[in-house]
């Protein structure tokens, strides 16, 4: 390896190494501070590690406002958020990109446009569509439309079956096996690497999501993470230090799911753009 190669490698290994840090940075501020007594974290100069640490500031948000029972909120509404958006848009892609139909292509292109389309602009007819079934202040708006499939997860899945060879599907057809039974039985294991991808990034998106429990809960008890860090202010007389914990306890998850995740994420990403 040249001299100019080994500099520009090394250039880059600055460059990223820079760069973590400074993403790790507003995280470990939040860390810390969760971990001062209140008002410690408005002291000048400002103190870079908590002394004592504070341990306390997690229980008074877990128990006390009641983070325990908006955590459970999050975990059901997210893993039936999962479980309706993998189903469905394997089934859904699967169907575009094996069988033959008049109009695959117009229904496939009308798919995608729907990505274009700002959830703003969508926003208030869907809510009165909810409004009108009568499931205002319930979870099913939250979870149910992800059981109809979703157009970024159907493209992703119908472009990682791409990348399959089709002679798995025809060899199978020979055999005697039916669409369903060549789906759960070849194509589900084979497409682990993408169904994973769109599991994690519906996970974040359902986790993270504070605009849309918002709009539909009104009663508090069916608050979730993000909306009940939301209105934690409210409840602790604005402590920085306890608005801070229940962000890591709102954080963690994510961060423990893509770790976890991380090999099978990129993976399915990485493949799905393969091939057109």
């Amino acid at each position: 390896m040249s001299k100019q190669s080994l500099g520009l490698q090394w250039a880059a290994y600055i460059v990223l190494i820079g760069g973590m840090l400074f993403m790790l940075v507003p995280f470990l501020q939040m860390l810390t501070t969760s971990l001062m007594k209140p008002g410690d974290e408005l002291t000048l100069p400002p103190k870079l590690w908590p002394h004592p640490i504070e341990w306390s500031n997690y229980y008074k948000v877990w128990v006390e406002v009641n983070f325990v029972r908006y955590a459970m909120n999050s975990v059901l509404i997210t893993v039936l958020d999962m479980v309706g958006m993998v189903a469905s848009c394997a089934i859904v892609a699967y169907g575009l990109a094996f069988f033959e139909f008049k109009g695959r292509n117009l229904i496939f292109l009308a798919m995608l446009g729907t990505m274009m389309l700002p959830s703003q602009v969508t926003m208030i007819p869907t809510y009165f569509i909810w409004k009108q079934l009568g499931m205002l202040n319930t979870y099913y708006p939250l979870y149910l439309r992800s059981f109809l499939g979703g157009a970024f997860g159907i493209f992703l899945m119908h472009q990682f079956y791409k990348t399959l060879p089709k002679e798995l599907y025809d060899a199978a057809w020979v055999d005697g096996a039916n669409p369903w039974t060549i789906f759960y039985k070849i194509y589900v294991p084979l497409t682990k690497p993408a169904l994973s991808a769109l599991a994690v990034f519906t996970f974040i998106s359902s986790w993270n999501s504070t605009l849309e429990p918002l709009i539909y809960l009104q009663d508090k008890k069916l608050y979730t993470l993000p909306l009940g860090l939301l209105f934690l202010r409210n409840e602790v007389d604005n402590k920085t230090t306890i608005i801070m914990a229940g962000s890591v306890i709102t954080l963690l998850p994510v961060l423990i799911v893509f770790l976890f995740a991380q090999k099978q994420f990129v993976q399915g990403v990485a493949s799905a753009g393969l091939k057109g």
